[in-house]
């Protein structure tokens, strides 16, 4: 009862976004704000810190909540869970804040995504520094990113643009908010947040992806190749981006002509095996730069196919709608064609079931890579082109979803459509031209 009647009495410690913490331990507190910048940050040593801070204080609510965040982010639901429980037990002497705070991860991370968001929306009007909350809200893989709106980009903006206020000039708050920018085309002002941002965090894992969308979208792909030789080889090898980092290096690779460099980059820092990266991108950003590569001239790997197939089959046991807008493609490289139909047939019945939160657009895409592995181009053109403005559903950026409109080129082109082409790509108005992967 008298550790009890401490943590309610003492003048609590803050976190570095002036938030009361309920720890005694300034060592507890100091690991704490450490940790929650890594994970922000996406960099390395994430383990090691949580670590730090239960041993400094067994009993912090918020430092059991990162730690479920971290366990589902891997793909480790029982430990999530386990944790998720252990934080809100010790909630129970924290702060109002704290016990949101914790409620909300516990949602999250136990699937309840819909309530986990109803309830960041609520927080943030009394909490918004709140970043640790607000994070999985805010990006194209979060509750919003994976939600399944057409509207999801904009949302999006609406959720982030009335918060600028609070963060100011926040390393972690000018990411995420140039990030959504850049997916609803506002790349010139993204670009002058993220050099602010990386002056503040140079190391930054996020950062430097972000920064490289940006020049992504403004056509500078020298520039952004000259920027990741510079920076990815001091990139810590434990960061959650690893994998998806060292993907963008590979695509810069393959468009400046380096073949051989780029599958050296995925070979060795993406494919299964070689990275502790989130499985989700693993395997997304393997099939989209094999398939790009294929796309570009480079001969097809079907070991390398295989082996996608395999980590599929063992990693992913429940639908989720990104991965599942790329599965049909290891079926296409490997001409596997009945299990390619079933696949699209089990797409479209979750979808028309209101199974996934994209419904049946998956199963779409799905459609137009089988007739495009058939070399049916009329007819890949046909699927794909009413799915162009739906894309945005599955999730991604924008650059992740280059893989479906290199893909519509290929069968422009291979179709003797050149001008069509020429006219889809002129509807990218809101890009600076950059060179497509297909040649």
């Amino acid at each position: 009862m008298r550790k009890e009647h401490m943590r309610k009495e003492v003048n609590m410690l803050k976190d570095r976004y002036d938030l009361e913490l309920s720890t005694t331990s300034t060592e507890a507190r100091d690991h704490y704000v450490e940790l929650i910048d890594k994970m922000l940050a996406a960099d390395g040593q994430i383990q090691q810190t949580i670590d730090a801070v239960l041993d400094a204080d067994p009993e912090m609510a918020l430092a059991h909540a990162a730690q479920a965040r971290e366990h589902m982010l891997y793909g480790r639901p029982k430990e999530a869970r386990s944790s998720a429980e252990t934080a809100a037990s010790f909630a129970k002497n924290a702060s109002r804040r704290e016990q949101q705070h914790v409620e909300i991860i516990r949602h999250l991370v136990t699937g309840q995504i819909p309530k986990s968001f109803e309830l960041t929306l609520e927080h943030i009007q009394d909490y918004p520094r709140d970043a640790f909350v607000l994070n999985p809200a805010s990006g194209v893989f979060g509750t919003i990113g994976f939600s399944g709106r057409v509207t999801r980009e904009t949302d999006q903006i609406e959720l982030l643009e009335p918060l600028k206020t609070h963060y100011g000039n926040d390393w972690w708050f000018l990411t995420v908010y140039a990030f959504a920018l850049l997916e609803t085309g506002q790349w010139r002002e993204a670009r002058k947040l993220m050099e602010q941002s990386l002056e503040q965090r140079p190391t930054n894992s996020h950062g430097a992806h972000t920064f490289v969308h940006a020049l992504f979208e403004s056509g500078d792909d020298a520039e952004a190749l000259s920027y990741m030789q510079d920076w990815i080889p001091n990139a810590p090898q434990d960061s959650l981006l690893r994998c998806h980092n060292w993907w963008h290096y590979a695509l810069l690779l393959l468009v400046n002509g380096d073949q051989a460099g780029a599958y050296k980059a995925l070979e060795e820092n993406c494919l299964p095996g070689t990275t502790n990266s989130p499985s989700i991108n693993v395997l997304t950003d393997s099939v989209s730069f094999l398939w790009r590569a294929e796309l570009s001239g480079a001969e097809r790997n079907l070991k390398h196919w295989q082996s996608l197939l395999e980590y599929y089959d063992s990693q992913f046991r429940q639908p989720i709608v990104f991965v599942d807008a790329h599965i049909g493609l290891v079926f296409a490289a490997l001409g596997d064609f009945e299990r390619l139909d079933q696949c699209i047939d089990e797409l479209t019945a979750l979808g028309e079931n209101n199974r996934l939160p994209a419904g049946t657009t998956a199963a779409s895409l799905t459609k137009a890579y089988r007739a495009f592995a058939k070399q049916d181009w009329s007819g890949a053109i046909e699927l794909f082109e009413p799915m162009m403005e739906q894309l945005v559903r599955i999730g991604g950026s924008r650059a992740q979803r280059d893989l479906q409109t290199n893909t519509l080129l290929a069968a422009y082109m291979k179709d003797g459509r050149s001008e069509q082409a020429k006219t889809f790509l002129a509807t990218q108005h809101d890009r600076q031209p950059s060179r497509p992967v297909v040649v």
